[in-house]
C-alpha cells in the first residue's frame, strides 16, 4: 500500500466526517492516536471535547442549541488498563464493557452496527491501542451499511502488530461530502506519523476544512512507560 500525505488527504476533502488516526511515532518510542469530528448541522457543530478521567467526552458548547444529543454526545476516548479505546460514538462504552468482560475488540462490536441516521447510515469507526511492557499493537474497525442498504451491516476489522516506526493508518466515516453522504470504502489508509505531538496536532487541525471542523484530540503514549500526553483543540472556545 502506498503511503499518502495526511495533510493533502484532508485538505482535498471538505467533509471526511469523523476520523481516527493510529500509528507509531517516527522514532519508534510512542503509540500515537488522533480523533477529529466535523459537522454540517448546527447540532453537530455545537460541540467541544473536554477531558473525562483518562479519556475525553463531547459536550455541547451552547446547551441551549443542543437539539438531539443521541449521536453527538458520547465519550470518544476511554482507557481500560493498558488499552486505549477511540471511537466515533457510544460504542466506546460497548468496547470498554466487552473487553472488561474478556471479550475481544471484535467480539465487543458484534452487538453494534452503523448509526441509525437515514439516509446516511453513518459508519461506526473504532480503534484500540494496546501498549504493554514495551510492546505495541493496534486494531481498527468499521461497521457500515451494505452500500447504503440498512438491512445488512458489513463488519471489517484490521489488526496491526509489530507496528513500524513512522507509519500509521487513517480511517474516516465518509468518502467525501454529498447527500446522502457516501460511506468510507476500503482498508484504512497508510499515513506518516511524526515524532512531535504539537507539530502533528497543528498539521491535522490546519488541514481540516475550516467551515466544517469542530474538535481534535491527539495523544502520544510512551511505549516503554505507558505515560501519555494529550492535546485538545476546539473550534468553539
Amino acid at each position: 500500500m502506498q503511503m499518502i500525505s495526511l495533510e493533502k488527504e484532508l485538505k482535498e476533502n471538505s467533509y471526511p466526517g469523523r476520523g481516527i488516526v493510529i500509528g507509531r511515532s517516527a522514532d519508534g518510542t510512542k503509540a500515537v492516536t488522533a480523533y477529529f469530528i466535523m459537522g454540517r448541522s448546527v447540532n453537530s457543530r455545537n460541540r467541544i471535547f473536554v477531558e473525562d478521567g483518562e479519556g475525553i467526552r463531547t459536550q455541547a458548547f451552547d446547551p441551549a442549541k443542543l437539539t438531539d444529543p443521541s449521536l453527538v454526545i458520547y465519550a470518544p476516548v476511554r482507557v481500560l488498563g493498558n488499552k486505549t479505546i477511540v471511537t466515533n460514538g457510544d460504542q466506546t462504552d460497548t468496547i470498554y464493557e466487552g473487553m472488561d468482560h474478556q471479550l475481544t475488540f471484535e467480539q465487543s462490536l458484534r452487538s453494534r452496527e452503523f448509526e441509525p441516521d437515514a439516509p446516511n447510515y453513518t459508519p461506526r469507526i473504532s480503534g484500540i491501542l494496546h501498549v504493554e511492557k514495551g510492546t505495541y499493537s493496534y486494531a481498527m474497525s468499521i461497521l457500515k451499511s451494505n452500500n447504503g442498504n440498512p438491512a445488512a451491516c458489513n463488519r471489517y476489522t484490521f489488526a496491526y502488530n509489530n507496528c513500524v516506526a513512522g507509519e500509521g493508518h487513517f480511517i474516516h466515516t465518509y468518502q467525501c461530502d454529498g447527500n446522502p453522504l457516501p460511506s468510507f470504502e476500503g482498508e484504512p489508509k497508510l499515513v506518516a506519523i511524526p515524532d512531535e505531538i504539537d507539530a502533528f496536532t497543528e498539521l491535522l487541525w490546519n488541514s481540516l476544512n475550516e467551515d466544517n471542523k469542530v474538535s481534535l484530540f491527539v495523544r502520544f503514549i510512551d511505549i516503554a512507560t505507558g505515560k501519555y500526553e494529550s492535546r485538545i483543540v476546539n473550534k468553539n472556545h
